[in-house]
């Protein structure tokens, strides 16, 4: 059944998150609001701008447009000095709206068409779609994190020069259909 596969994908989407939420939980409130230079966005604004697209793409999936007319994309670029909870708080929530919609997908409703901007995607798609967007900007907070911490980085996967061990590990294990990011998620 199709539901399995898009629930394995609605996973991948939530799994995602864990990169991010084991980054910010390393930096300070001043360290969320760094910027390498001008052009450069510091970590809270990229969490204003998965915040922001998440409940805009999330919220009445079914039902609306996924572009909301009340969402303010540019201002979730804007420079300014952000609150470390309040970051946090939104983004919690914004996950949570993602997480809802998840639980209401089935065999039923996969195929629905909805819209983003107007544009036709099936429940399936806009989940891939999603997913290609998500880890882009997660991958931009834990590098920017990574950067930040310098030597005090604590790896989020394997760490480096520990391959081998890693492995001699998951080999003297039984063999396991445990999803593959269960090992970093429960780090």
């Amino acid at each position: 059944m199709k539901q399995t596969y898009y629930l394995k994908l609605a996973y991948e989407i939530c799994g995602c998150s864990r990169g991010y939420d084991k980054t910010v939980l390393l930096l300070s409130q001043e360290e969320l609001n760094w910027k390498v230079n001008e052009e450069s966005n510091t970590v809270a604004v990229l969490m204003r701008h998965i915040t922001g697209n998440l409940l805009s793409r999330f919220t009445n999936f079914f039902t609306e447009d996924g572009e909301k007319e009340w969402r303010k994309r540019d201002e979730e670029f804007a420079v300014g000095f952000y609150d470390r909870h309040e970051l946090i708080s939104n983004w919690d929530k914004a996950w949570n709206v993602l997480f809802a919609t998840i639980d209401s997908i089935d065999e039923h409703n996969i195929e629905t068409i909805i819209k983003i901007r107007n544009q036709d995607h099936t429940v399936g798609e806009a989940l891939y779609r999603q997913l290609a967007h998500y880890p882009y900007h997660i991958g931009q907070i834990v590098f920017i994190g990574k950067m930040i911490k310098n030597k005090d980085w604590q790896s989020l996967s394997i760490p480096k020069n520990k391959s081998t061990d890693y492995n001699q590990e998951k080999f003297s294990n039984p063999n396991s259909e445990k999803h593959f990011t269960d090992n970093y998620l429960n780090k």
